[in-house]
C-alpha cells in the first residue's frame, strides 16, 4: 500500500535509523515528543527535507545522510512522513517511518489564578508574544550543528518530566513541552551547546526567556529566569554561562524550563543527553 503511494519504505522499518548505535545524539524514539533518525542514504549534496513545508534538520556526509525530525507531541500514532529533495531540479520523493504510542503522565498544579483565567489585558499581552514567539520559533540558520549532544544546563534534580498532561487550578491546558530541573533562585545556567542568542524577554507565561540557536532549526529555550546575563547576537560556547535560574512567570517554585525543539517541535530534551 505504502509503495504503492511512492513512499520509500524497506522492509521491517525502512529509512528509520534504529537506537543502539554507537553513540548517536539525539537518541532515536519515534513517538510523539519524540525524535526519528530517518536514513537519506548516500547523495553528492546534502538532501532537502521538509516535514510538511518545515524544513528539517539533515547531517552526514555523501556516503550516508540522516534526517533528524523532531515529532510533535500532538502528532498521532501509525505512518508519518517527510519529503526529500536530493538535487534542486530531482522530483521530491516521500520517506516514511512510523510513529508508536506513548502514554504520558498526568500532574495537577496549583499556580495564581490570574495565569489561569487571564484578564482581557493579560490574554492580548498572550497572544502578542505568541505571535513573536512563532517568529524565533521558525529559525532555520547555518552553519548546522557538528554534533548534538548536549550538557544539562543546570545542575539539580528533574522535577518535571516532559510530555506531562498539565491540569493548572482543575482546568486541562497543553502538555509540558519541556524538561524542568530543580535548582535555587539565581543558579548560573550554562549552554548545552554552542550557540547563538535569538530572543531574550520576559513573558506572561515564561517569564524570563532566553532562546538559542544552534543551527538548522535546532532551538533551545530557558525559562522562569531571574537574570538574563546576554543580548540578542551573542555567540554562545558550550558550557558558557547565560542566564539565571529563578521564579518568574507561571510557576509553583524557582526551577529551570528548558526547552528543545526540531523543526519547530519541542521534543524531549532528555534525547541529547547522556544516560
Amino acid at each position: 500500500m505504502l509503495q504503492a503511494l511512492g513512499l520509500a519504505l524497506a522492509p521491517g522499518m525502512p529509512a528509520l535509523v534504529r537506537a543502539g548505535t554507537a553513540q548517536q545524539w539525539p537518541q532515536a524514539l519515534a513517538v510523539p515528543g519524540g525524535v526519528a533518525r530517518l536514513s537519506l542514504g548516500p547523495a553528492a549534496e546534502r538532501p532537502v527535507v521538509h516535514a510538511g513545508d518545515i524544513p528539517v534538520l539533515v547531517l552526514g556526509d555523501a556516503i550516508e545522510w540522516t534526517a533528524i525530525v523532531g515529532i510533535p507531541l500532538a502528532a498521532p500514532t501509525g505512518e508519518a512522513e517527510v519529503t526529500v529533495q536530493a538535487a534542486p531540479t530531482a522530483p521530491a520523493r516521500r520517506v516514511a517511518y512510523r510513529v508508536a504510542a506513548k502514554q504520558y503522565r498526568e500532574q495537577r498544579l496549583t499556580v495564581a489564578p490570574r495565569t489561569v483565567d487571564l484578564a482581557p489585558e493579560d490574554l492580548a499581552r498572550h497572544e502578542r508574544e505568541r505571535a513573536h514567539q512563532q517568529h524565533v520559533m521558525a529559525t532555520f540558520s547555518t552553519p548546522l550543528p557538528e554534533g548534538l549532544q548536549m550538557r544539562q544546563p543546570v545542575p539539580g534534580r528533574r522535577s518535571s518530566s516532559f510530555g506531562l498532561r498539565r491540569v493548572f487550578n482543575g482546568q486541562a491546558r497543553n502538555p509540558h513541552s519541556g524538561m524542568d530541573i530543580a535548582a535555587a533562585t539565581g543558579t548560573p545556567v550554562a549552554a548545552p551547546l554552542a550557540g547563538r542568542v535569538i530572543d531574550v524577554g520576559d513573558y506572561f507565561f515564561n517569564g524570563g526567556t532566553v532562546w538559542l540557536d544552534h543551527g538548522g532549526g535546532l532551538l533551545s529555550m530557558y525559562c522562569h529566569l531571574s537574570r538574563m546575563d546576554c543580548q540578542v547576537g551573542d555567540v554562545l560556547r558550550t558550557g558558557d554561562a547565560f542566564c539565571r535560574v529563578g521564579a518568574t512567570g507561571r510557576v509553583t517554585g524557582p526551577h529551570l524550563h528548558w526547552g528543545v525543539m526540531l523543526n519547530r517541535t519541542m521534543v524531549d530534551p532528555a534525547l541529547f543527553l547522556p544516560a
